[in-house]
């Protein structure tokens, strides 16, 4: 899933401007102070599936397709987002190619229009075919401009998106996942016309705790660095995230179909003057694609 979108988060949320300083220090201890798990430690089924704000470092399974559903709605903004990802083998782990289409609404006036599209291709890196405790995808998105820089939905140019996503089995019963990526957009449009090259970046880490095999709660840490276009000059607007959920794994035996429901509650805890809590759903099928 991609908000591992860093345009889709930058407008899920109010703006403002904070030092990624604590986020960089959990980063850094999360790494060091991790165990290396041995094969052993690991328990024998596990929910890989998507994050909901950031992504997991595993490529869909050879002949297995997933739908990704996600929905926030931010109740003091009285704004919604919604996003669909579909993901394919291509034709195996190795190689995953992907589509994600971005649609947002504001109740005050009833609007509602596309965001910016995204066409993807994942490498399974390291941990190909689910081995290990390490994983690695790197992805390389194309930006598409299907959104629209007048209602700040878009950057009215066609970008590139880079993001590395790493999963690490901390253990028999904790995951850890972390990402980081940036994203540059040549010509990008203010609201006004005016143009200029923007980049952006993305950071992030979650801990997924893996108590039985059908259940995984979950705490996901999300930063991002936008170049907002303005109509006289460029200005960058930080976001931290904090998102605690849930999901559950209900596997339907013979088809082969997977499904994966989650609810979680983001809360946009810096900069403290935008402060925001929204409510977020997901869902997932995935299954064989014949």
């Amino acid at each position: 899933m991609l908000i591992r979108d860093v345009a889709r988060c930058s407008r899920a949320f109010p703006r403002g401007l904070v030092r990624p300083s604590g986020l960089a220090l959990f980063l850094v201890g999360a790494f060091v102070a991790m165990p290396a798990a041995r094969a052993q430690d690991l328990p024998p089924e596990r929910i890989r599936d998507n994050l909901f704000l950031l992504e997991e470092a595993y490529n869909q399974e050879p002949g297995v397709i997933q739908h990704i559903s996600l929905f926030q709605y931010l109740p003091r903004a009285k704004q919604w987002v919604y996003s669909f990802t579909e993901e394919w083998p291509a034709p195996t782990d190795l190689n995953q190619l992907s589509v994600t289409l971005n649609l947002g609404g504001a109740e005050r006036d009833g609007s509602t229009g596309l965001n910016d599209m995204l066409l993807n291709y994942r490498l399974q890196a390291v941990g190909l075919g689910g081995q290990g405790w390490i994983a690695m995808a790197p992805r390389l998105s194309l930006v598409l401009p299907t959104g629209s820089p007048e209602k700040m939905t878009g950057r009215g140019s066609v970008g590139l998106q880079l993001n590395l996503p790493v999963s690490m089995e901390a253990g028999r019963y904790v995951a850890v996942h972390l990402n980081a990526g940036a994203t540059v957009t040549p010509g990008a449009r203010s609201p006004a016309g005016r143009t200029a090259t923007a980049l952006d970046a993305n950071a992030g880490a979650a801990l997924v705790w893996q108590p039985v095999k059908w259940l995984n709660p979950l705490v996901e840490f999300s930063y991002t660095m936008i170049d907002e276009i303005g109509d006289d000059a460029n200005a960058r607007a930080h976001a931290l995230v904090i998102n605690p959920g849930l999901r559950f794994a209900i596997d339907h035996g013979p088809t082969g179909l997977q499904v994966v429901p989650g609810i979680s509650v983001p809360m946009q805890v810096l900069p403290a003057a935008a402060f925001e809590v929204a409510a977020l759903a997901y869902l997932s099928f995935e299954h064989p694609a014949f």
